[in-house]
């Protein structure tokens, strides 16, 4: 499952949630500090990991 970074709006904390694609489409999560949906979602880089071919 892919990780999502936010930032809340109202309080600024920045946490990590742990998401299915569909969830993140559907769901609007809350700041687990202060319960605001008011959030600005993080881009940042991701890692990948793949079979190595002989």
């Amino acid at each position: 499952m892919p990780l999502y970074e936010y930032t809340c709006k109202e309080c600024g904390k920045d946490f990590t949630l742990r998401l299915r694609i569909s969830e993140h489409e559907k769901k609007k999560p809350k700041c687990p500090k202060c319960g605001s949906r008011k959030l600005e979602q993080q881009y940042s880089a991701f890692f990948a990991k793949t079979a190595k071919k002989s």
